[in-house]
């Protein structure tokens, strides 16, 4: 099979209120099997400034790379995804949205009984997560104290970045795999199944928060791994 086929390059994108940092266990596994893995630490002020921060790594790579992009990443992913170094997504609890949609049309009509994300209202031009409810909606699975470390230290998630629409999504031209967290209380596990369904992901799910790619670093490292085909 081609190079194209079997990229060696992994390049992964934060969600809002986070940045890269959260991918570090996902980063030691895959850089032990000798992927090249390069971590975008975009602003999540705009999605054409989040995009254009990815396309600013993928044109610095020697070849082809799978884009893994985990939440509002998702959405960074779909639209920078037509990249010609993009060989396949990955979505790890996140958003897929298609032509015309954005985080903010996707969350407009939840499934009865989901739980409310803890979003406060917009602080100049800027969105946060309520710090005492963090924990729950965000990183369950995790550990108290590291829970409380990523309240205190939210990246501010610009209203840009919630309302940004895609122009054309990337997964309708390349493969995708997408990995559901099952007890995710930010985006419900089944809008994460249906927008998976619809871009036609090879999907599988496992337990863990929305945090899941800290949580079980493991799990989402086995998934790039088998989108790879290496």
């Amino acid at each position: 099979m081609s190079e194209n086929a079997h990229p060696r390059n992994i390049v992964l994108v934060h969600g809002g209120f986070v940045d890269g940092s959260g991918w570090q266990g996902v980063h030691e596994r895959l850089t032990k099997d000798g992927y090249r893995v390069s971590i975008v630490q975009h602003p999540t002020l705009s999605l054409e400034g989040d995009v254009a921060a990815t396309h600013q790594v993928l044109d610095a790579l020697d070849g082809p790379a799978l884009l893994v992009g985990h939440s509002y990443g998702g959405v960074v992913i779909t639209e920078a995804g037509t990249h010609q170094k993009v060989s396949g997504l990955v979505y790890v609890a996140a958003f897929a949205p298609d032509k015309g949609e954005s985080v903010s049309t996707l969350m407009a009509d939840p499934p009865p009984g989901a739980p409310v994300p803890p979003i406060l209202p917009p602080r100049d031009g800027h969105l946060f997560l309520d710090r005492d409810e963090f924990a729950a909606a965000f990183a369950a699975d995790l550990p108290a104290d590291l829970a409380a470390f990523m309240a205190d230290s939210q990246v501010p998630w610009g209203v840009d970045a919630l309302n940004g629409t895609v122009s054309q999504p990337a997964w309708r031209m390349k493969p995708a795999w997408y990995l559901v967290a099952s007890d995710d209380r930010m985006i419900p596990p089944p809008v994460q199944r249906a927008m998976a369904e619809r871009a036609g992901a090879r999907t599988v799910e496992t337990p863990g928060s929305h945090s899941v790619h800290v949580s079980q670093p493991g799990a989402v490292a086995d998934l790039i791994r088998r989108a790879t085909g290496r």
